[in-house]
């Protein structure tokens, strides 16, 4: 099946499995943030002095958890797309962009890459379930070109990933379990891996390889990091990193499905079709 694929601006069916888990992650998404009446991690921070924060919590949660329920079910796939890559589009423009001008810190450059790889997975839905409609209207952001558009959002976010296992090795080499060996070496390598990886997207050259490896990376920091330390009681900066790391894994999903029916080793891609 064609993850392009509508009828008379219906979209059909489900396009890929990592289609789901992300759905499935917003949901959760949604549900934390009005349980704690906070942002989920994945939005944080935000400043306290920002006007009408507390009705932005509650649309925080409510957005993703209805565009989460949305995403998997027919009727309303297309619509959830779009308010979905409206809702993270305006999050990066408003709360990340800003605070670039004011203070380039690590938290303020980790925070926009984080909402990068969320327009990303957000993008290639909308392209993939785009109706008829957007397709006349936003020609450029629907289909292979909305796609492209997803992945260099994708591939931009991974090389300043890969940047901070060099800039803050002493933070990132002792996260590492201890039955693992060469703390240090394992940072580097890691981190040079998402920086190939996002310059491979961006450019094209082996993009499907890329943009696997570099989800099965992050999705293992969370089940190699992060799931023990949550089990063994995390405290609270412990689990909202938990938190960033299901849902960067989840939204790579999607990015590494969107290459589905392109060959591994594929220099440029034919198509966005998936198989």
């Amino acid at each position: 099946m064609s993850a392009n694929a509508s009828v008379e601006g219906k979209a059909v069916g489900i396009a890929s499995v990592g289609h789901v888990v992300f759905a499935i992650t917003l949901i959760a998404l949604g549900i934390m943030d009005l349980m704690k009446q906070n942002f989920a991690a994945i939005w944080q921070p935000v400043p306290k002095d920002f006007p009408a924060r507390t009705v932005l919590i509650y649309l925080c949660g409510l957005i993703p958890l209805a565009a989460g329920l949305g995403l998997l079910l027919q009727r309303t796939v297309a619509i959830a797309a779009r308010v979905l890559l409206i809702f993270v589009l305006l999050w990066l423009a408003l709360l990340r962009v800003p605070p670039i001008f004011s203070s380039f810190s690590v938290d303020v450059w980790w925070a926009i890459c984080q909402t990068m790889v969320m327009v990303a997975a957000a993008w290639i839905l909308y392209a993939w379930f785009a109706t008829d409609s957007d397709k006349r209207r936003l020609d450029f952001a629907t289909g292979d070109n909305g796609i492209r558009i997803a992945r260099i959002f994708y591939g931009l976010a991974l090389i300043p990933f890969g940047l901070a296992h060099f800039l803050y090795l002493n933070a990132t080499a002792p996260l590492i379990p201890g039955w693992i060996p060469a703390h240090v070496a394992l940072s580097y390598f890691t981190g040079a891996t998402f920086i190939i990886a996002g310059v491979a997207i961006i450019i094209g050259v082996y993009g499907r390889v890329a943009a696997a490896l570099s989800t099965l990376q992050i999705g293992l920091f969370t089940l190699v990091i992060w799931v023990p330390i949550v089990v063994k009681g995390a405290n609270a900066f412990q689990w909202s990193e938990f938190v960033v790391s299901c849902a960067l894994t989840a939204a790579g999903w999607v990015v590494a499905d969107s290459y589905r029916g392109i060959p591994w080793l594929a220099m440029r891609k034919p198509n966005n079709r998936v198989a």
